[in-house]
């Protein structure tokens, strides 16, 4: 059997070398960073340089609060904001849905974008808080936060964005919040960030984190975070890996198939929705994986359900094709032959 190829960056990466270096320095100084001695004072020490490199490397000129990740980061944000009506987009990570129940959710074209007309709307409330991803986890979508955060300044509201497809693969938009997850661009698991503009437009809950977030802080994860970002500077992934990507848009638009990323208004590199035709999204993955490499049909939370995608449904995507569509997500390990063979893979399993 060939070597595996991993393809389900969106769900997590490989951790970094560098990373890893770090973490088992991060180890070494075992002691609670909040903790008055000698000990104590060295470990916080070692996290506060970590947050400085974070944000620096993220060019970030705000706070940064450390969270376990992404999810505690979109919690902390939607329910500890001193904001007003809340504002979701149809698409956003369950995460984001399930910390604001009662949220307003912004309809999307078949783009993927933002109805930025209907956003105009809703934004005229006190100080609304609107929660949109950077980079769609399911679809590669990229938002129009420029036009996003135009509107939700003018209306004097706040724009909470999710990067945690982006952060360490490109810039961060302008905002007043994000969300960063570590294990996506090769940081270890457990560890992320909700960066803020000011600590006074969150609510404090007590605890750790200047009082904004209670648990004792992850070092050693905070370390491996700074390092996978440092090392992720620059160019995330060099364009010649995806160059197989494109010739297998046009085969398998030839073959029946659909490559979502045609009709979206701003696709990422780093993750496509491919329909095949004939083969339900659940069958593919196994097939491939039976073939040595692995895919997913949408965000880790979800794919495990019977459900159709929430985000494909809301983009108005029929049901066929809505039901024969994987994710295909690249990191900073995946070559340009691991490109290559899920390519003549694919082909030949929508030939069968």
């Amino acid at each position: 059997m060939p070597d595996r190829i991993y393809l389900d960056h969106a769900a997590t990466s490989p951790l970094r070398p560098e990373a890893r270096a770090a973490m088992e320095e991060g180890f070494r100084i075992w002691a609670n960073p909040s903790s008055p001695h000698a000990e104590g004072r060295k470990a916080k020490a070692a996290l506060e340089e970590a947050r400085e490199r974070i944000k620096a490397a993220l060019g970030w000129n705000g706070e940064l609060i450390f969270t376990s990740g992404a999810s505690e980061a979109a919690d902390l944000a939607l329910k500890s904001a001193k904001a007003g009506a809340r504002l979701v987009g149809a698409t956003e990570h369950d995460a984001v849905l399930k910390a604001a129940p009662q949220a307003e959710r912004l309809p999307v074209g078949s783009d993927g974008a933002l109805d930025l007309d209907t956003l105009a709307e809703a934004v005229q409330r006190e100080r609304p808080l609107v929660a949109v991803q950077h980079i769609n986890s399911e679809t590669g979508t990229a938002q129009p936060l420029d036009a996003v955060a135009a509107l939700v300044r003018d209306a004097e509201g706040w724009l909470l964005a999710d990067c945690s497809q982006s952060a360490g693969k490109l810039a961060l938009p302008d905002c007043d919040m994000a969300i960063v997850s570590a294990h996506k661009f090769g940081g270890p698991i457990g560890i992320g960030a909700l960066l803020v503009r000011d600590y006074a437009m969150l609510e404090p809950s007590g605890g750790h984190e200047r009082g904004y977030r209670r648990g004792t802080e992850n070092l050693p994860g905070a370390l491996g975070m700074a390092a996978a970002l440092e090392t992720a500077g620059g160019t995330y992934l060099a364009p010649e890996v995806l160059g197989p990507f494109q010739q297998l848009a046009a085969r398998c638009e030839e073959m029946g198939g659909t490559w979502l990323s045609h009709q979206l208004s701003d696709p990422s590199p780093y993750i496509y929705a491919i329909a095949m035709p004939n083969m339900s999204g659940s069958a593919q993955v196994m097939r491939f994986d039976m073939a040595g490499i692995a895919i997913s049909q949408g965000s880790a939370c979800s794919s495990g359900t019977m459900k159709t995608s929430h985000v494909l449904e809301a983009m108005g995507l029929v049901h066929n094709v809505a039901a024969n569509t994987i994710r295909v997500s690249v990191g900073w390990s995946t070559t340009r032959a691991d490109v290559e063979r899920f390519a003549d893979t694919w082909i030949e399993l929508a030939a069968q």
